[in-house]
């Protein structure tokens, strides 16, 4: 369909697909299996200005919002979901500082984020802290040089990997997720180490690690806003985030699509190609529907977060869940068309259905996400 991009948006688009195809395609097989972060390819990235895709033009970056972070992330999730997810959240970890942080922290920090010089993380899951994100434990507790950080963060994309984290702690126990406070670490900083790289079912080039702090000590100024504003940001940060989860998985089923429709033309069987057949055939027209609706969907959402509205949880919420849906369902209706082969680790649809199935989970998991959906239609008047 036409969506009547910019020639900006054109632009990142073709160069994002182009890095995919040309330095991504060659190394998926050999990364996914060896569980290997794609430095290089993010170094393409970063050399083409699409690490500071999304940051402001005076901090050294395009100026570009969520609608083009999300074109991004389609293209290269619809050639490796794990590449897709690694640049997105490189973009999510730098958020909440580009949202609310101070002047000085933006001058510190931004232009060598925009420029790829240092990656980012985000840091909200812990142990006991998943879809229930308001039960952490972590502390950041206030002395007078600084704040002094215990505590352990689980499953966190670009651990290790990462120069800049942004954590959420509670900086007053007392208040429970009131008191929670959202502060950046720098990765050498001394009491902050890295768990053991996670074996993953899928998005295997990912890399997902634990973050450990013991008596970590970080400066005053590397709080981001105030005291006890940490969960407000982090739920506004979903919400803005969540449909870039929704662009992975579209890519995903682009991807996964494209490699069923040329199988079902080159296979034959009982001398015709397979895409002959009716059952084929309208199994790649449904599959065909659904990527172009989550992808309707997700641009709606993204230009809905990108227009300045006060609230658009709903939106993103309906956008991640859909599109993360049709991911899940599309890849395996590519290895049904694919058959036998499909099972196999020479064609790269057993991949792809590995990697859609996280886009179901994280950032929300679907269930607890139509709970969001559908408190805001209790709100809602048509």
């Amino acid at each position: 369909m036409e969506y009547f991009l910019t020639e900006l948006q054109k632009t990142v688009k073709q160069m994002a697909r182009t890095i995919a195809e040309d330095k991504m395609l060659p190394l998926r097989a050999e990364l996914d299996e060896k569980e290997e972060f794609p430095k290089s390819v993010i170094q393409e990235l970063a050399d083409t200005d699409l690490l500071g895709l999304y940051i402001p033009e005076e901090y050294g970056g395009l100026g570009g919002g969520c609608f083009e972070l999300c074109l991004v992330t389609e293209e290269l999730g619809r050639i490796c979901a794990g590449l897709a997810v690694s640049y997105a959240v490189n973009a999510l970890g730098s958020m909440t500082l580009l949202e609310y942080g101070s002047k000085e922290q933006k001058r510190k920090y931004l232009p060598d984020i925009a420029s790829g010089k240092k990656l980012t993380a985000f840091a909200l899951t812990e142990e006991t802290a998943g879809s229930d994100a308001s039960a952490i434990k972590t502390t950041a507790t206030r002395v007078d040089n600084g704040y002094i950080i215990n505590g352990t963060k689980q499953f966190i994309t670009n651990a290790g990997e990462a120069d800049i984290y942004t954590i959420i702690a509670l900086t007053d126990k007392g208040r429970g997720i009131r008191g929670a406070s959202a502060l950046l670490v720098e990765n050498d900083t001394p009491g902050f180490t890295f768990g053991r790289k996670e074996k993953k079912l899928g998005i295997r080039s990912s890399i997902t690690r634990e973050l450990i702090f013991e008596d970590c000590l970080v400066p005053l100024e590397n709080i981001i806003g105030k005291e006890g504003m940490g969960f407000p940001m982090t739920m506004r940060l979903f919400d803005g985030s969540r449909p870039g989860i929704g662009a992975q998985a579209v890519g995903l089923a682009q991807g996964a699509l494209e490699a069923a429709l040329d199988y079902a033309k080159q296979r034959n069987q009982f001398g015709q190609p397979i895409i002959s057949f009716q059952a084929v055939s309208h199994m790649l027209a449904n599959m065909a529907t659904d990527v172009e609706a989550a992808r309707a969907l997700v641009y709606a959402a993204a230009r809905t977060v990108d227009s300045g509205v006060r609230s658009f949880s709903t939106e993103s919420a309906m956008a991640k869940t859909f599109a993360s849906d049709v991911a899940m369902r599309v890849t395996i209706d590519a290895i049904q068309i694919f058959g036998g082969v499909g099972y196999m680790q020479d064609y790269p649809v057993e991949k792809m259905m590995r990697d859609a199935k996280i886009t179901q989970i994280y950032e929300g998991t679907n269930q607890i996400l139509r709970d969001v959906i559908a408190s805001g239609l209790r709100k809602k008047t048509f």
